[in-house]
């Protein structure tokens, strides 16, 4: 079916000509709008754009559209690209966050049973149906704040049986819901109970046992550890990354979090498509990055939930490096999958321009998922993924009123969402 929507006041992040793979830098500061604009799409696809002054009654008898749509000068733009979650988890953890409140690290209440060790003990005792159900809540909550495409993790099973339950329940998102659904094997989240002092007998089984049987099932994208003091070391992780791609799982790595713990300089080594939270980043970091095609990915959500300093983004783009912005939807460190709160954040925290805050959550979140070629911008070819705002007066605005609803329709693989 071929819709034709005009009186478009303001096409955001258009492309034409040679694909945008990422913005980087200076480059990010860039953004494409078309004022007083039509769009074209067919079945699943954009088929094209332009200016409502070249839209003659020729052209738009040659379009041959089924349905015509009058957007009544709002905002199209493309449905935003969340690189990094953990959306398949079971119950909640709002007692440890007043934990943390009255005092705990996250470290003490992760020694105390908490973190991601009682997020793992809910989703065993959790059957894989709930948890389906659990998580398809959550995916609509994200698609009504304007996602369309996601990275989901496991990482909550810690054993063979519980992660293979995670990553099918997310393939699942990805057919009981429009989301465009990519995958990741994070078995290496944390050492689990049964395997506590003996680290290096669990990464044995992370490669000898989960690895192979998650690369059969064709159950994971990528495969991702969490590098830092008290989880994971470098030569953990050097290991597992190592190991999954010779099953053809691409890298990921939660880096740089709570110290300069080396996870930046073993994800470029492995030619990571992304490396994930980066408090800690500095110069040696800057200039691995700069050298590299691994996407630095920003999560100012968990940042702010664990009171911690924000990553240097400002540093990173002013350096010249590809920013992306995540919410890390997670029980235990950010319970929340609204990607224009992160903006805000990315505004107020990062000091980030609207400009380099669309690019984050559009194109770079794309390329750090590898889905750049089909998602991230409104192009010819590419998915027909994007959302039409509330009357909005300009590009700034969305993520200055990050409470005020946004999203008036959402369109994804080419349908209108009809649960908003």
């Amino acid at each position: 079916m071929r819709k034709l929507f005009y009186n478009i006041g303001k096409l955001v992040q258009t492309e034409s000509g040679e694909l945008i793979r990422r913005r980087s830098g200076a480059e990010m500061a860039d953004l494409n709008i078309l004022e007083k604009a039509y769009m074209l799409t067919d079945e699943e696809k954009i088929a094209g754009f332009g200016y409502m002054s070249d839209l003659t009654e020729d052209k738009v008898r040659d379009m041959m559209a089924d349905e015509s749509i009058d957007v009544k000068d709002r905002m199209i733009l493309p449905a935003f690209c969340d690189s990094h979650t953990h959306l398949v988890y079971a119950g909640s953890r709002e007692i440890e966050f007043f934990d943390k409140l009255r005092g705990l690290s996250y470290s003490e209440i992760a020694a105390r049973g908490g973190g991601i060790l009682n997020s793992a003990r809910l989703l065993h005792n959790t059957s894989e149906d709930d948890l389906l159900l659990q998580t398809i809540s959550r995916a609509n909550e994200i698609i009504t704040s304007g996602t369309g495409a996601v990275e989901i993790k496991s990482g909550y099973g810690l054993s063979l049986e519980d992660e293979l339950k995670m990553l099918r329940v997310a393939r699942r998102i990805g057919e009981f819901t429009p989301l465009t659904v990519k995958t990741t094997f994070l078995g290496a989240h944390a050492v689990p109970e049964r395997y506590i002092g003996r680290r290096s007998d669990y990464v044995n089984e992370i490669i000898n046992e989960m690895i192979p049987v998650v690369a059969s099932e064709e159950l994971a994208d990528f495969i991702d550890v969490f590098t830092e003091d008290g989880f994971f070391t470098v030569e953990d992780t050097d290991r597992i990354l190592n190991a999954g791609m010779k099953y053809g799982l691409k890298p990921k790595v939660h880096a740089n979090q709570m110290s300069y713990s080396g996870g930046v300089q073993v994800g470029v080594k492995y030619n990571a498509i992304s490396v994930d939270h980066l408090e800690f980043t500095g110069e040696e970091e800057f200039k691995i990055l700069n050298n590299s095609e691994t996407m630095a990915t920003l999560l100012p959500g968990t940042t702010q939930f664990l009171e911690m300093n924000y990553a240097p983004a400002r540093k990173m783009i002013d350096y010249g490096l590809s920013v992306a912005i995540a919410t890390n939807y997670n029980p235990g460190s950010c319970p929340s999958g609204d990607m224009r709160y992160m903006m805000f954040l990315g505004a107020l925290k990062l000091k980030m321009t609207p400009q380099e805050l669309i690019n984050a959550v559009t194109i770079n979140g794309a390329y750090a998922m590898g889905l750049e070629e089909t998602h991230g911008t409104i192009a010819a070819g590419k998915t027909a993924n994007f959302f039409i705002t509330k009357p909005v007066p300009s590009i700034e605005y969305i993520p200055y009123a990050f409470t005020s609803p946004l999203v008036e329709k959402i369109y994804l693989n080419g349908k209108l969402w009809q649960n908003l």
